[in-house]
């Protein structure tokens, strides 16, 4: 036990802090880009570089493409160990059509879900999706890495480890530790006012890097507590699964007795129905809104039980001009077109979780709120790489002096997961324009880039990391600078001479997805030059104060 509560808390922030400090980066800096996941996928896919469009006919030009779907070979391998006997070689009975767009899509991702006839558990299945042009239903090629929805965003809540859910676990944990660091980091001050809002860069490494460490976090504090709850919230289901498990047969009855008051069918009536014209659902469905002083985008639109008598279509308004994802749903008779069910405002209460969800994901249309939530992003990451470096500096000259390398050890995960994971992220990018479009499993390499790069910067961290075991500074933080500066400069090059996308052209047009991009990496690569300059100076300066008057000033703010 701590001789008081405070240095509890103070051994519990750092401690949790270092542990799960490279889980929380990856969260933080991926979760930051993700705000950008479409503007990404734009970037790394030329084919995608137009505005969005409106919701095509889905009579003339989607339902075609639904039809043409299969389940994916990934798909039906995944279920193969759910199913009594051998998989079916053929799927026939859909059970479901789906597509979800916001106003950042200028392609749409078609789904088809199929029912497994033999499958262990009721209502298991296996799906196809295909990426189509709006415009004229051409096909997008399904080998390019969808680098911010496919990479990017999976990597911010998941690590891309899906062996047993093994990233979303690891995600919640440390989300919930960075709540307990949140509370414990504000109750460790004594003069907390004083402490948080103080900055002083020009004093000794450890001294401005606590002051970072500090001002970074309080500044972001509301957002910080914000997203690591929503997204605790968003994953609940997956924590304390009790609707799937403990509350089973009452969410069964939930479920049939929700069909009686809306009239929307659980199961397949086994009678075959042809399909109205869901195009004039959409009006239908756009008309009612209209009504209500609602806006008519679509953002979601459903096809259950497909071609079947109890097959209904429920078409969603979008989230773009509210703090959720859609909502609004009106369902229609899929044989017939009838209105089955007109969904009623929200309540409140039950508008929470939409709310919470919305909040964390984004999907609505405010360029500076979007910014606003990058920043967030990035000063979380500041928050975890000053807390990094201030652990690393307070102790490197007493390890040295006890011949350990736990110091050396942490400041080379520390460089790898701050530095080293930016290096990655534009080995992704430059390789993303480098790779021939026509390549088998092109996507498959291109994740495979960001890895290899990331395990060159671990190995890079360690070898340049010498001279932390001697209690001395390492180079190594000031070289991933220089390495990041030429890298973005060269992922512009890249996107220039393989697209002729080049800023003054995109800037010229007003193409803000790429031109947006390009200038990040140009505004990466100043921060890089100027942060590898200052670190060359600070280390040829000579030490403007003993390390026993720096422990003495340092004593009451980072005692363990």
């Amino acid at each position: 036990m701590m001789q008081s509560f405070r240095l509890t808390m103070t051994w519990l922030h750092t401690w949790f802090g270092l542990v799960l400090g490279l889980v929380l980066m990856v969260a933080f800096f991926f979760g930051a880009l993700s705000v950008f996941d479409r503007e990404f996928d734009r970037w790394g896919i030329a084919q995608t570089r137009f505005e969005p469009q409106p919701l095509p006919s889905f009579d003339t030009l989607l339902r075609p493409v639904f039809e043409s779907i299969e389940p994916s070979q990934a798909s039906i391998d995944e279920m193969s160990d759910r199913v009594y006997g051998p998989m079916p070689e053929q799927f026939e009975t859909v059970r479901t059509w789906a597509l979800y767009t916001t106003h950042r899509d200028p392609v749409l991702q078609l789904n088809a879900f199929y029912e497994v006839p033999n499958a262990r558990e009721p209502g298991e299945t296996v799906f196809g999706q295909r990426t189509i042009d709006p415009r004229n239903g051409d096909v997008v090629p399904d080998n390019q890495l969808r680098i911010g929805s496919q990479f990017f965003f999976p990597l911010h809540f998941s690590l891309n480890l899906h062996w047993l859910d093994l990233g979303l676990w690891l995600v919640g944990i440390a989300a919930l530790t960075m709540l307990v660091a949140l509370v414990s980091g504000v109750v460790m001050h004594r003069k907390l006012f004083r402490e948080l809002f103080t900055f002083r860069p020009n004093k000794q490494t450890q001294r401005s890097t606590l002051d970072l460490h500090n001002l970074s976090g309080v500044v972001a504090l509301p957002f910080h507590f914000m997203f690591a709850f929503t997204g605790l919230v968003i994953m609940a289901g997956l924590y304390f699964p009790v609707t799937q498990v403990q509350l089973e047969p009452l969410h069964e009855r939930y479920e049939h007795l929700e069909e009686q008051q809306t009239g929307l069918p659980h199961d397949r009536s086994g009678v075959a129905a042809p399909l109205a014209s869901v195009d004039a659902m959409v009006a239908e469905a756009q008309h009612r809104w209209a009504q209500r002083g609602a806006s008519g985008e679509v953002g979601l639109l459903v096809v259950r039980h497909v071609g079947d008598a109890n097959g209904y279509v429920s078409v969603f308004r979008a989230g773009t001009d509210r703090i959720g994802l859609v909502s609004e749903g009106i369902h229609f008779k899929a044989s017939t077109g009838e209105v089955l069910y007109e969904q009623p405002p929200t309540s409140a209460v039950g508008g929470v979780t939409d709310f919470l969800m919305g909040l964390h994901l984004q999907h609505f249309r405010h360029w500076m709120l979007r910014w606003l939530y990058v920043l967030g992003g990035l000063l979380g990451a500041v928050c975890i790489a000053t807390g990094f470096i201030f652990f690393i500096e307070k102790r490197k000259r007493q390890h040295a002096k006890q011949g350990v390398s736990g110091a050396r050890v942490v400041s080379a995960l520390a460089v790898t997961s701050v530095t080293g994971m930016v290096i990655a992220t534009l080995g992704l990018l430059i390789a993303n324009r480098v790779l021939p479009e026509n390549l088998a499993a092109r996507n498959f390499w291109e994740q495979c880039s960001f890895w290899v790069v990331w395990l060159l910067a671990l190995a890079h961290a360690f070898w340049r990391t010498a001279p932390v075991a001697e209690g001395r500074a390492t180079p190594v933080w000031r070289e991933q600078c220089w390495i990041i500066a030429v890298m973005a400069v060269l992922a512009v090059l890249m996107n220039w001479i393989t697209t002729g996308d080049h800023l003054v052209h995109t800037l010229s047009i007003g193409y803000w997805p790429v031109a947006g991009i390009d200038l990040s990496l140009l505004v990466t690569a100043v921060v890089a030059v100027l942060a590898a300059n200052h670190l060359r100076r600070r280390a040829s300066s000579p030490q403007s104060r003993s390390t026993r008057a720096l422990d003495d000033e340092l004593a009451g703010a980072a005692h363990v």
